[in-house]
């Protein structure tokens, strides 16, 4: 890969596919939306991206059928796939599934200029997330190891506040230890998650925090309790220069209409 010219990414987050690829939530067949997004990054004849990112939540009923379904609709577009677990997951399963043939599982990766580290934030039966003191280690050390170049950090549980207090309850439980070790590293210039259901983009000091809406249904901003959006699908491209600079758009689908607020799912 061409380390001079901007590493182009796609950002795909939460699909919530099942391994029966009729089923819905939020009122939404997860299935039809996530290739509904695919198709409008995708078609048309644009080039592939040098990566896809995915964080998180890709298989909501946690079986192996569900990443079926997700190896099935993203694997055969021309760019590498790289994951990682959100708090819908099963990471044992996407380590097995999702780790050969084009995708990732976790870990880090160069990328023209750019170092990227995918970072595992699910814990077990707990909607919020936490880094483990393995994974705080691994990243440390992989930011050691891209001290020369920007550095792009992914995981799925956004470690800022959206100001939604519902949501906020359900975030990073050590987002300050995470954020002091980033704080460390120069280097790192933007931290990618996904989990909020909803588009993100704040500075933090030297670092641009950025969460996506998801290809399936979105979350209300601002609000004490969960209110489900009129948005439709999302996604997110990013433009990565070798000096650190980027540039980044969310796309929404333009043909994809919500006229009645969805029910949350969850409740």
């Amino acid at each position: 890969m061409n380390s001079t010219r901007p590493l182009r990414l796609l950002q795909v987050t939460d699909p919530h596919l099942f391994a029966d690829p009729t089923r819905r939530i939020y009122g939404v067949n997860t299935a039809q939306s996530f290739g509904s997004v695919l198709a409008d990054a995708l078609g048309g004849g644009v080039p592939p991206p040098d990566a896809i990112l995915v964080t998180g939540d890709i298989g909501d009923d946690m079986s192996a059928g569900a990443y079926g379904v997700f190896r099935e609709a993203i694997g055969g577009l021309g760019a590498p796939v790289l994951c990682l677990p959100g708090n819908h997951d099963a990471p044992a399963l996407m380590a097995e599934l999702l780790n050969s043939d084009g995708f990732q599982y976790c870990g880090s990766a160069q990328l023209g200029a750019w170092g990227l580290v995918l970072l595992d934030t699910h814990v077990d039966d707990d909607p919020a997330g936490l880094l483990a003191a393995s994974e705080l280690e691994r990243l440390e050390s992989s930011l050691r190891e891209f001290a020369d170049r920007p550095v792009l950090v992914c995981l799925h549980h956004l470690p800022l506040p959206t100001g939604s207090e519902w949501l906020d309850g359900y975030g990073l439980r050590n987002a300050a230890e995470l954020l002091s070790l980033l704080g460390r590293f120069p280097q790192v210039k933007v931290v990618l998650a996904g989990h909020v259901h909803q588009a993100f983009d704040q500075q933090y000091g030297p670092i641009r925090v950025l969460a996506t809406p998801s290809t399936c249904a979105q979350f209300t901003p601002g609000t004490a309790t969960c209110v489900m959006d009129l948005r439709p699908p999302g996604y997110r491209w990013l433009s990565l220069s070798p000096d650190g600079s980027i540039r980044t758009e969310v796309m929404w689908l333009q043909d994809w209409l919500i006229t009645k607020r969805p029910r949350d799912d969850r409740i």
